[in-house]
């Protein structure tokens, strides 16, 4: 009997791993054409991110002609101002940009949501004292107030990082703070603190599953925020620095190019459009499935 028991709570996690499966399955069969386009390109983004060094004909900054050489065989979409593979640089720039866009959402969201998650369960001093300090870096433009930082402290990887995540952060703080206060209200999280739990087993089991789905959305449409404000600050010269590869740098150090008809510059540009347009695919789509809205 014992024995029966046993091999049938091991099956039980096989069993729940198939049925997940097989309803994201069939969740994705139903997706629309426009999310199943997002997916696509950023699985093909994610590809070329993880298997650059694979799949780019040369390294990043390998010097394999003369400046703004045309397109050839030899150099598929040409060289840069310096002599470089232009390609390449393009598919090493999805590595860096994803790779930094990704570590600060995910810290921005660390910060904003603690914050945010604390804010809503404790309420009181707290939450004033937050918020305020919340609506003070909010009230100055963030591109601005990350320029005028990073002209400060210098325009390192690790000053970028940080000086965006929290400047984000403010914005996660809020959707946080807005979508757990209409949960802490509930019975289930007053019986928890009645029951005597920790402040941490309220946040993390109590309140952030119920709040997940609208996260999840938040941090796919912070992500698009956080990709273009580093491409930007990169064109501007204060994000990631030479000879780091990098989408919006690249469209700044070959821009004159345009002025010849060569549309080279335009392929970075071009880049962080696609990947913006089909991550907000893919969000819509989730926010659609989230709601429980039907067709």
């Amino acid at each position: 009997m014992n024995n029966a028991t046993s091999a049938s709570a091991e099956h039980q996690p096989i069993i729940v791993r198939r049925s997940l499966m097989s309803t994201a399955w069939r969740e994705l069969r139903r997706a629309p054409l426009s999310a199943w386009f997002g997916l696509i390109v950023i699985a093909l983004y994610v590809f070329a991110a993880v298997f650059a060094p694979v799949i780019a004909p040369y390294s990043e900054t390998e010097l394999i002609g003369m400046r703004n050489e045309p397109w050839s065989m030899h150099a598929l979409l040409g060289t840069d101002q310096l002599g470089r593979d232009f390609l390449s640089r393009l598919i090493y720039a999805a590595r860096n940009t994803l790779g930094i866009a990704i570590l600060t959402t995910a810290l921005s969201f660390t910060i904003g949501g603690v914050l945010g998650l604390l804010s809503a369960v404790l309420g009181g001093w707290v939450d004033q004292v937050l918020g305020r300090a919340v609506d003070v870096l909010m009230a100055i433009p963030q591109l601005i107030f990350a320029m005028v930082l990073l002209s400060i402290v210098g325009p390192a990887l690790i000053n970028l990082v940080l000086i965006i995540a929290v400047l984000d952060s403010t914005r996660v703080y809020r959707v946080t703070r807005a979508v757990a206060m209409g949960v802490v209200v509930l019975d289930f999280v007053e019986a928890a603190k009645l029951q005597g739990e920790k402040l941490g087993w309220v946040m993390l089991r109590e309140v952030l599953p119920n709040i997940l789905p609208p996260l999840v959305a938040e941090f796919g449409l912070r992500f698009c925020f956080v990709f273009l404000t580093i491409s930007a600050l990169s064109f501007l010269g204060l994000g990631i620095q030479p000879p780091t590869a990098d989408w919006g740098s690249m469209v700044k150090e070959n821009a004159t190019l345009i002025i010849s008809g060569n549309i080279t510059p335009l392929l970075p540009a071009g880049a962080i459009a696609l990947l913006t347009v089909s991550v907000n695919f893919v969000v819509d789509w989730f926010l659609h499935k989230a709601s429980g809205l039907k067709g």
